[in-house]
């Protein structure tokens, strides 16, 4: 059962998801990208010791049939790229951890370190910039971790306007679910 005492809510930008929205969370804004979700997540473990995390954000759908609030629970790192030694996209060298997942009924994602416009190499549902890391992180820490994303774009060359129109769609349908899940 989530409550706010046991859980942190990881959001990349205010803009996402304003604190105000939910008053009884622990809302911790990560930046955007992999690196700052990785030092906001750790520091939200070691702070909070909580027995949840979970993500909201925006993400980009590369399949057209995917919209509204979506549960994430398969994650990938889209842009890791040592195809040069012999390595498949999306793999890291010498890494155990290659592809992330925290349940089975959820779609996938696929994170890097920019904002996507075009079907990337690695083929995932859904492409975003935090959420690998967040994934990872909690797997090492062993913290449970819940992901939810908004569907904001369709990743492609209109993805920047249409991002910057839909990413607060979602908050309503999240802190609703989130109110659920108590």
């Amino acid at each position: 059962m989530i409550s706010s005492e046991n859980s942190v809510i990881l959001v990349a930008i205010e803009n996402e998801l304003p604190e105000s929205l939910i008053p009884d969370f622990k809302v911790t804004y990560t930046g955007v990208g992999k690196i700052n979700a990785t030092i906001k997540t750790i520091e939200s473990i070691e702070k909070y010791k909580p027995e949840y995390i979970i993500n909201y954000g925006s993400a980009g759908s590369l399949n057209s049939t995917i919209s509204g609030l979506v549960e994430v629970t398969t994650f990938k790192q889209r842009d890791m790229d040592a195809t040069s030694l012999g390595f498949a996209i999306g793999v890291t060298p010498y890494d155990k951890v290659e592809t992330i997942s925290h349940g089975n009924h959820g779609l996938s994602c696929g994170s890097g370190d920019n904002f996507v416009t075009e079907i990337p190499e690695l083929y995932t549902d859904l492409v975003d910039m935090e959420s690998y890391a967040i994934a990872k992180v909690c797997l090492i820490n062993k913290v449970s971790f819940l992901c939810f994303k908004f569907i904001s774009d369709s990743a492609d060359q209109n993805a920047p306007d249409s991002w910057s129109k839909n990413m607060t769609k979602g908050q309503i349908l999240f802190r609703d679910l989130l109110n659920s899940l108590k």
